[in-house]
């Protein structure tokens, strides 16, 4: 009896210590994440960049849940305009990962001056990005939809939802960029309620405009566009307003909008890697699209779904991976590169145990979970068997997003872009290929080699990782 009731305090501890943990994280008290538990810093920087990403992937899930009662070509519409957006996505997360990598190292070496000045000049950068990419998408998105091999009905019904899309950059960059700034500042709470504001507003609004309920016009799956962009529009004014109040370690000023051209350049050279680097990913995705779509509407919707369901947990094991990279930058800022390292272990074994969980779930409930979006049976075979092949390789997954934020956390964003072009482009891309096209495989040979690319990722970021090179990079 003796023993139970010991076991059974030590078991009350922990949950008390956990749900103070867990307080902790949601309300974005003040922490020194270069001292103190690892465990500790990693869970309270990782709850709220979870939540955040989990909230990302949501915005996907929304819009295809709604519109999957338009048909297979208005889900096709969303596939395809997300295959190309992630484009952007890349240009966003790129910049995001050099903004957290530079505040990171500032807010490490106790500047949080210099972390404020680097926040002004990534307020201009997203300015000439989103300027430039919102012209392409409201003049092209007939053509871009074309391109990326969309039948004519799907074209006539999409080409407005892919413009505002796209037309809408600036909601997406600015998000990715502010939040950027949060998580290397460690104000990771912060991002979480701007995504979740984002995302209640996009939630509310999205059956609204589509299916034109109360006095809401019926738009179809443009009303899903305007709903994402207005969702995301105000989610950036929350955090500008969070920006400029001084309640959080960023505490930007007028002054610091002043155009630093020394601090614009080394933002943007470190950016180059990271950019590239999810470029070479994404643009390999929008391959990946262009050969499921000759197998007809089904074939891409069910892959649209199988994407969007995975996004749902791979965006939030990003999430965690993001704290890792968080840790790197600012422990490499306080001098401390073995505390550091100690960081990205422990984050692997919490990413590793989440995503073989999902994955052994995902494996065993495939058809139910595709079911949930539509009742056809040729998109939940093709749905299915995207879920089932691509969750084969998450145990891997893991281990590869955390080392590749690390990587990043360090400004080290040259040697991911190396493995992605090497993994994606030159083993992804002409593998799906093969199976696909040549040995006649169909779409589930395009499933089959992103398991195979995305585990090569895993055993070629972890060699280079023990390396240890990442820890003199300078940023």
């Amino acid at each position: 009896m003796k023993f139970l009731f010991r076991k059974f305090k030590e078991l009350v501890l922990y949950c008390r210590r956990s749900a103070s943990l867990v307080r902790a994280a949601l309300s974005g008290e003040e922490y020194d994440y270069t001292s103190g538990p690892i465990r500790q810093a990693v869970i309270l920087l990782a709850i709220p960049m979870v939540l955040e990403m989990a909230m990302e992937s949501i915005f996907a899930i929304t819009d295809i849940y709604f519109v999957s009662g338009l048909g297979a070509d208005a889900v096709a519409t969303v596939g395809l305009t997300e295959a190309v957006i992630t484009l952007l996505y890349a240009v966003a997360i790129g910049l995001s990962m050099s903004v957290t990598a530079m505040v990171a190292r500032r807010i490490g070496e106790k500047d949080p001056e210099g972390a404020a000045i680097v926040a002004g000049q990534t307020i201009w950068i997203g300015a000439f990005f989103a300027l430039a990419i919102g012209i392409i998408g409201i003049r092209y998105g007939q053509d871009i939809l074309r391109l990326m091999g969309a039948s004519s009905a799907v074209i006539e019904q999409g080409s407005d939802y892919t413009s505002i899309m796209l037309g809408g950059a600036f909601t997406i960059l600015y998000l990715f960029l502010l939040n950027g700034i949060f998580r290397g500042a460690g104000n990771a709470n912060i991002a979480m309620r701007a995504l979740f504001l984002a995302n209640g507003i996009n939630i509310v609004l999205d059956p609204c405009l589509i299916y034109g309920i109360g006095p809401f016009p019926e738009l179809g799956v443009t009303g899903a566009a305007i709903a994402t962009n207005i969702g995301r529009g105000i989610g950036v004014i929350y955090q500008l307003y969070h920006l400029f109040d001084g309640s959080t370690r960023i505490k930007l000023a007028i002054r610091h909008l002043n155009i630093v051209v020394n601090v614009m350049f080394r933002l943007l050279r470190i950016s180059v890697g990271g950019v590239a680097q999810f470029l070479i990913a994404t643009a390999s995705w929008v391959v990946l699209m262009k050969l499921v779509s000759p197998y007809g509407s089904a074939a891409v919707a069910g892959y649209t779904i199988a994407i969007r369901v995975i996004d749902v947990t791979i965006l939030p094991a990003w999430g965690l991976s993001n704290a890792a990279g968080t840790l790197v930058g600012q422990n490499l800022g306080a001098g401390k590169p073995e505390r550091a390292e100690q960081s990205v272990w422990k984050a692997t074994k919490y990413n590793t145990i989440f995503l073989v969980v999902v994955a052994l779930f995902f494996i065993a409930f495939a058809e139910p979970i595709i079911t949930i979006f539509t009742n056809d049976p040729a998109i939940i075979e093709y749905g299915s068997d995207c879920l089932r092949f691509i969750s084969y390789g998450y145990g891997l997954f893991a281990m590869a997003m955390v080392m590749i934020q690390a990587f990043n956390g360090a400004g080290d964003t040259g040697t991911p872009t190396a493995i992605n072009f090497l993994c994606f482009w030159l083993v992804q891309i002409p593998l799906a290929y093969l199976l696909a096209e040549v040995l006649e495989v169909g779409p589930q040979g395009v499933f089959i080699a992103i398991t195979v690319a995305e585990s090569l990722v895993a055993i070629v970021s972890y060699l280079q990782f023990r390396t240890g090179r990442w820890k003199l990079k300078q940023v």
